[in-house]
C-alpha cells in the first residue's frame, strides 16, 4: 500500500483532506485518528505534524506526503517536490524597522529571527550573505526586533498589517512563494501507486480550474466561436436539427467564464450553458 502523510492540523489540514476526498480517497472522521487504511484504493494515510512530513518522507518512513513548500525546504530533508497542489498559498519575506534596510545584502552582519532557519540559511548562503546569527522562534516573530532579539525578521506575510503595527516594513524580493505540495523521497524510484495518486490530484486541480461550456452558434460563426473557446485539445462541434446551427462544447477556465460568455453572445452564440466538472483525467 502507498503510505501517504497528511497534515494532522493547521491551515493545510482540511484543504488537503478535502482534495483527497475529491480524488476518491477515504478520509478520517475523527481528528484523533493517526492512521487510516484505505484498502479499496490501496493506500494508507498517516496524520502527522505538517513540519515533520518532509522529514518522514525523506527518511523513507512514508512514501509521499502533503506539506508546504516552505516546510519542505526548511526541513533540508531528502525529499523533493513532486506536484504543486494549488492551495495554502503564502509569501515568505524580509522585514525590518522602517527605513533601515532595502535589499537582502543589508542582512549581512545582522541577527535574523525566523521560524524557518533552514530555509533562511540556504537562501542567504546561495547569495553569499553572512548574517551575525539566525534566531529560531516558533511564533510572534514580528516582536523580535522590538524585544532586541534580532535586527531583521523573515516570516510569512499576508497583508503586512501585523508588521506595520510592530513598526516594521517589508524590503527586498520575496524569499519564497509557497503553497501545498506533494513530496516524495529524492534519489529513489517513484513508489508504486504514486502515478495514480498524482493523476487523481491533477484531475481535481483541473476540475477546480475549468468548467464545461456548451452553446449553440450559426454555422457561419463556428470558426469565430471556437477561436474564443479553443478548449484543451479542440472543442467538440456537433450538428443540430436546424442544419444552419451547430452545438459546441469546450473546457473554459473558471475565472474567465463570464467574459467568454459575453464574447460568445456578442458574436451571435445562444443557449450558452456552464457546467461544473466533478472529476477529470487528462
Amino acid at each position: 500500500m502507498l503510505r501517504i502523510a497528511v497534515p494532522n492540523k493547521g491551515s493545510l489540514s482540511e484543504p488537503a483532506a478535502e482534495m483527497l476526498r475529491e480524488a476518491g480517497y477515504r478520509q478520517r472522521r475523527d481528528s484523533r485518528e493517526l492512521v487510516l487504511p484505505d484498502p479499496d484504493n490501496d493506500v494508507e494515510f498517516f496524520f502527522l505534524r505538517p513540519r515533520d512530513i518532509a522529514v518522514y518522507v525523506g527518511a523513507g518512513t512514508v512514501d509521499v506526503g502533503i506539506t508546504g513548500r516552505d516546510l519542505l525546504l526548511d526541513s533540508q530533508s531528502a525529499a523533493v517536490e513532486h506536484l504543486p497542489l494549488g492551495f495554502g498559498g503564502s509569501t515568505f519575506r524580509w522585514a525590518a524597522p522602517v527605513g533601515l534596510m532595502s535589499d537582502v545584502s543589508h542582512v549581512a552582519g545582522k541577527r535574523v529571527a525566523t521560524s524557518y532557519p533552514g530555509l533562511v540559511s540556504t537562501y542567504l548562503a546561495e547569495r553569499d550573505v553572512v548574517p551575525a546569527g539566525i534566531v529560531r522562534l516558533d511564533g510572534a516573530v514580528e516582536t523580535a526586533t522590538r524585544l532586541g532579539v534580532a535586527d531583521v525578521i523573515a516570516d510569512v506575510v499576508e497583508t503586512g498589517t501585523t508588521l506595520k503595527a510592530a513598526g516594521l516594513e517589508i524590503f527586498g524580493e520575496p524569499i519564497l512563494r509557497s503553497e501545498a505540495v506533494l513530496v516524495r523521497r529524492s534519489g529513489e524510484e517513484e513508489p508504486v501507486g504514486l502515478d495514480v495518486l498524482a493523476r487523481r490530484l491533477k484531475g481535481v486541480l483541473t476540475a477546480r480550474e475549468y468548467v464545461l461550456m456548451d452553446y449553440d452558434v450559426p454555422l457561419s460563426l463556428v470558426e469565430q466561436a471556437v477561436a474564443i473557446t479553443p478548449g484543451l485539445e479542440s472543442p467538440t462541434v456537433s450538428p443540430l436539427h436546424n442544419r444552419e446551427w451547430a452545438a459546441v462544447r469546450a473546457m473554459v477556465r473558471r475565472s474567465e467564464t463570464n467574459r467568454v460568455m459575453d464574447a460568445l453572445y456578442d458574436i451571435g452564440a445562444r443557449a450558452i450553458l456552464v457546467t461544473t466538472i466533478h472529476a477529470s483525467r487528462l
